[in-house]
């Protein structure tokens, strides 16, 4: 593996590469080869990418028009090496795009984004490239390859069929039509949402405004007022969920809790140059076609054949298994939410913006559990400090915070990350704050991935949050299950160790990478975990267990609540992408027929509507597949249950398996493989049904 402290090797031929004085063509000099920060604006951007894109062309055309016949170490593990110039720019530019992006940004992004999948195009639907992959996959079993090559010729080659390299030259003009246009309608379908969420505000006037918010809601608000230069008194909700949603859980202002409701299910869909439901339905009119050209009936199965989910039966099979049994618990739900209303003096029947409102109402009644009372205990730098603890029990790692590491914000936050015998494994940065350039959710990301090629590099991970900033920073029960649960992304990311970049970290099926997040959720409701982290922002004093105990007896409460938020768009989306070829949508006249079919309550709603549903048409990972956290579930909820049938949940022989079959392994092996070598049976859907309490304990 290489020194992180070394600047990255920048071998090719283009003399254009370093007579120019654009630093994102320059060597990266900076601590851990990190993108040089300070240097770069954003009209460096494009210059950059037409150098980087054209040696990645020169690369791809040596290995194309070689005179010697194809082997696997002259095309495919040539292709895993090449381009990696072109990957680093990438990589920078999506993560600012997202993390920290400005105007300027922006119209770059909107100028690249046809002409970087015109350049993915060029590559996916190079005739000679892909004449030699598929005669090597043609004759694998013949290569005498390990399991890691012989998966990744596989991989590959499936790469390239799923982008069209086995379509007809006349459907390939098509085609390429098609995905660059895709690309700038994403792009646009993710800027418009962008500036939704970041223009919307809700200014509180004077104490009636505020009536019902505990302290942490108002500090948080008052630092969102001063982010946007309203002066030190103010207070203001923003659109982030961290500061929305506890609004909407304390306010006793009915009146301005519909008014966020309001705000947070509109996105997107405000006549004018932010409309998203024009883009949707154009997007979903493409996807149409992309997969009729590949020869499927729908954009679902096309999505599908590359997934643990071969098809949309087994989908709709795991989603309704939850979706009934939800509904059925959420009227128990109801009634019980009904009756505090008519306490409290509230309307009935509730509405969509009384349920959280209500539901903790509830939760401080039936198990003496208040939020307000639990987040001084979840302080964000502590259970930083909790997951980090977490991934040291487990796997050995230790995180050393390195001081002034110069990056592109001031709230980032950057740790060296090194293994039981001190050996530096990667970079881990944090990015954890709301803002207005950023966008909304939680996401992972890399800088750099790990790759065992030429000497090796380690990966720089990123995580980035979007929890409200006040001093101190506290988080709710659901902002730290948010928090590790990235987190397990990130360590999918640092603690891969494989050879080659294509199977690299979180490069795996889609409906398999959100077990190793999802999972380690679990590790923070550990008790021992809680009592040496979770301490008082004030006093410094340990949780009390009895608070934990409730928290734990108040673990299933209002799952089913969201259950159904989740699943409702889970089922949209299928039903939505399961449109054949020529079916144009009316994006809201669709949801609205599906939710009616469906019979989404009107009191609970969705958690995504389908003019703000960034899984579905800010890119393609997720079209078709929001359902995968739900798969993930059956998955992590089953791999935990391993843990305790050990009967210790830092067991060393468990989180060892652990991390060889599922952290570490990347797409080295088939998903189904994997789990099986870690649990050593295939998963049961049991324990992810009780943990949602849908089925008895």
């Amino acid at each position: 593996m290489e020194d992180l402290d070394s600047p990255i090797d920048m071998k090719h031929p283009d003399p254009e590469l370093t007579a120019t004085a654009n630093p994102l063509l320059q060597e990266w000099t900076a601590l851990y080869g990190l993108p040089p920060f300070q240097q770069i604006r954003p009209e460096h951007f494009e210059s950059a990418f037409d150098v980087a894109m054209r040696a990645q062309m020169a690369e791809i055309d040596a290995i194309a028009n070689q005179a010697q016949p194809p082997t696997f170490e002259n095309t495919v593990e040539a292709l895993d090496r090449c381009g990696r110039l072109f990957s680093r720019i990438d990589l920078l530019f999506g993560n600012l795009t997202v993390s920290d992006t400005n105007p300027a940004l922006q119209a770059v992004e909107r100028d690249m984004a046809p002409r970087l999948a015109a350049h993915e195009n060029a590559i996916y639907l190079h005739d000679g490239l892909f004449e030699r992959i598929a005669a090597l996959d043609a004759r694998r079993q013949e290569l005498g390859l390990d399991d890691e090559s012989l998966r990744l010729l596989e991989r590959v080659h499936l790469d390239f069929v799923l982008a069209g390299a086995r379509l007809p030259p006349h459907s390939r003009r098509r085609y390429r039509e098609m995905t660059e246009q895709l690309a700038d309608l994403m792009t646009r379908f993710a800027q418009n949402l962008l500036a939704d969420e970041s223009r919307w505000l809700l200014q509180l006037e004077g104490e009636a405004d505020l009536a019902g918010l505990p302290d942490f809601v108002r500090s948080a608000a008052r630092v969102a007022a001063q982010q946007r230069g309203l002066g030190p008194a103010a207070h203001a909700i923003t659109l982030s969920p961290s500061l929305a949603e506890p609004f909407l859980t304390f306010s006793s202002r009915r009146d301005l809790r519909e008014a966020v409701w309001r705000a947070r299910t509109q996105r997107g869909a405000h006549e004018g140059e932010h409309d998203n439901r024009a883009i949707a339905a154009r997007i979903i009119a493409l996807r149409q076609e992309q997969a009729a050209l590949h020869g499927y009936d729908s954009y679902a199965d096309y999505a599908l054949a590359d997934r643990m989910a071969s098809d949309t039966a087994a989908v709709l099979d795991l989603l309704g298994k939850a979706w009934e049994p939800a509904k059925a618990k959420a009227a128990d739900d109801r009634a019980l939410l009904t009756a505090m209303a008519t306490r409290l003096g509230e309307p009935t029947p509730i509405a969509a913006w009384d349920w959280r409102y209500l539901a903790e109402k509830v939760r401080q009644q039936e198990f003496d559990l208040d939020d307000a009372q639990l987040k001084p205990y979840f302080a964000l730098d502590n259970m930083i400090a909790a997951m980090f603890d977490c991934a040291g029990r487990l796997f050995g790692l230790k995180f050393i915070e390195q001081p002034d590491p110069g990056l592109y914000h001031p709230d980032v936050r950057l740790w060296e990350v090194r293994d039981r015998g001190d050996a530096l494994v990667g970079v881990f940065l944090g990015d954890n704050f709301a803002r207005p350039s950023k966008r909304s959710g939680a996401w992972m990301s890399i800088f750099r991935s790990q790759s065992g090629m030429d000497g090796g590099t380690l990966p720089i991970v990123i995580n980035n949050n979007n929890f409200a900033k006040a001093s101190p920073t506290l988080l709710s029960f659901e902002d730290v299950r948010t928090l590790f649960h990235e987190f397990g992304h990130g360590l999918h990311g640092l603690l891969s160790q494989v050879r080659y970049e294509r199977l690299a970290g979180t490069r795996v099926l889609r409906d398999f990478v959100e077990l190793p997040s999802q999972l380690f959720e679990n590790w923070a409701l550990e008790p021992q975990i809680l009592e040496r982290h979770a301490r008082h922002c004030h006093t410094g004093e340990p949780v009390p267990r009895a608070l934990l105990d409730k928290l734990d007896a108040a673990r299933r409460f209002n799952q089913a609540w969201a259950t159904v938020q989740y699943t409702g768009p889970a089922l949209i989306d299928m039903a939505l992408h399961s449109l054949p070829h020529g079916v144009s949508v009316d994006i809201a006249q669709f949801e609205a027929q599906q939710c009616a079919a469906l019979g989404i309550p009107e009191d609970i709603g969705q958690r995504h509507h389908l003019p703000h549903f960034p899984h579905v048409f800010c890119g393609s990972s997720y079209a078709a597949g929001y359902y995968v956290y739900m798969w993930a579930e059956v998955l992590e909820a089953d791999a935990f249950d391993a843990f305790g049938e050990a009967g210790d949940p830092f067991d060393a022989d468990t989180a060892e398996r652990l991390r060889k079959h599922i952290y570490s392994a990347g797409g080295r092996h088939e998903p189904a493989h994997a789990f099986r070598s870690f649990r050593g049976r295939d998963p049961v859907v049991e324990p992810m049904l009780r943990k949602r309490g849908l089925i008895s304990p």
